[in-house]
């Protein structure tokens, strides 16, 4: 099983000198601050009044972590499950916040049953069906989706570019632009984004992937499919450096075509780091702190948002656990939801394009 299924110098800023919560509510895309959103978990929304405060206290956005893949909405071919993305954008629309769908197309996080598909017919059914379904229940309320997520394969090449799904078995790297012209249909409003991670490597991998990126995206837009933005995941391998320049190149290709870039899914995977809490968070702030200023300075993201806001609830633990068996902290909170150094770094930047 894929990780994906689920989901370095020291900063002089001191916890004790990190900005007040922000409350204060910004568009997506316009002036001032870029927005700041988190993923977030149902239950916790409800249940857990200091992840209630954090959220409302820090974030513009919320993406469910999950609920709107498959695997939560459709355990059964014949059923759809609402009721975590129902709960998470009532909780958002309550408090005016943005919520963002994610995710409609996807290699992972698929239900048992989808292996019976058997025929490109039958994919197509499925795939058009379920759009129109989701998208339509949260036509004008969910105004960003997620619509492909990770469809760049794990190390592409130029015979096999596209991901292994069930969608590019029968259909074939079709399926990207069928699911952007399916949900643009069913929400012509809504801002369509392609999302995938591990731009920010300096390997081959890295470049392959950047570069097979750019050529679908390319093919999308002659093609003249509906497309909008690039979301741009994060999950840093914190034993790995930043290609600074090569990522920059990268965003400013996206930029120069007219598509907007957001920051999805950040995250520092803090494994190999030192053990010392004061030592690894400025180590895990700083990291971030080049991934968007790479990032920056070729444009102005439209949107950051972490994989969770707090230690307390993050997914990096199935996949990463450290070998000392101290906890993870890769998020700009720690577990009991004190701000630590990343969250500086993220304010920082958010706030130096307004």
């Amino acid at each position: 099983m894929d990780r994906r299924d689920f989901v370095l110098g020291a900063l002089s800023t001191s916890t004790a000198s990190l900005l007040a919560p922000m409350a204060a509510r910004a568009n997506t895309r316009g002036k001032g601050p870029i927005p700041y959103g988190a993923a977030v978990r149902t239950d916790p929304l409800y249940d857990d009044p200091a992840y209630q405060k954090a959220i409302l206290d820090y974030c513009q956005v919320i993406v469910g972590e999950g609920g709107l893949k498959w695997i939560d909405l459709r355990p059964d071919r014949h059923i759809f499950d609402f009721t975590q993305p129902d709960r998470q954008l009532a909780f958002a629309e309550a408090h005016g916040l943005e919520m963002r769908g994610h995710t409609l197309a996807w290699h992972g996080a698929m239900p048992d049953w989808t292996e019976t598909i058997a025929s490109a017919e039958e994919a197509r059914n499925e795939l058009v069906s379920h759009i129109h379904t989701v998208v339509g229940r949260y036509k004008g309320r969910i105004p960003s989706w997620d619509v492909c997520n990770e469809p760049i394969a794990e190390r592409p090449t130029r015979n096999a570019p596209i991901r292994d799904s069930i969608w590019q078995r029968h259909l074939g790297r079709d399926y990207i632009e069928l699911a952007l012209r399916t949900t643009a249909a069913a929400d012509p409003a809504a801002r369509l984004v392609i999302n995938d991670y591990n731009f920010e490597q300096p390997t081959d991998e890295g470049r392959a992937r950047r570069k097979f990126f750019l050529d679908l995206i390319r093919d999308l837009k002659a093609r003249g499919a509906p497309l909008h933005a690039v979301g741009i995941q994060g999950h840093i391998q914190s034993d790995t450096a930043i290609d600074r320049s090569g990522l920059t190149a990268f965003v400013a290709e996206i930029d120069a075509m007219g598509l907007g870039v957001l920051v999805t899914e950040l995250d520092v995977i803090d494994k190999p780091l030192p053990g010392p809490e004061p030592e690894r968070d400025a180590a895990v702030a700083n990291i971030a702190k080049q991934f968007l200023s790479a990032i920056g300075a070729a444009c102005r993201p439209e949107a950051v948002l972490t994989w969770g806001i707090s230690d307390r609830f993050t997914w990096v633990p199935i996949w990463f656990t450290r070998d000392d068996g101290l906890p993870n902290r890769p998020l700009p909170l720690d577990a009991d939801y004190q701000p630590k150094p990343m969250m500086q770094v993220i304010q920082d930047f958010t706030h130096s394009f307004g």
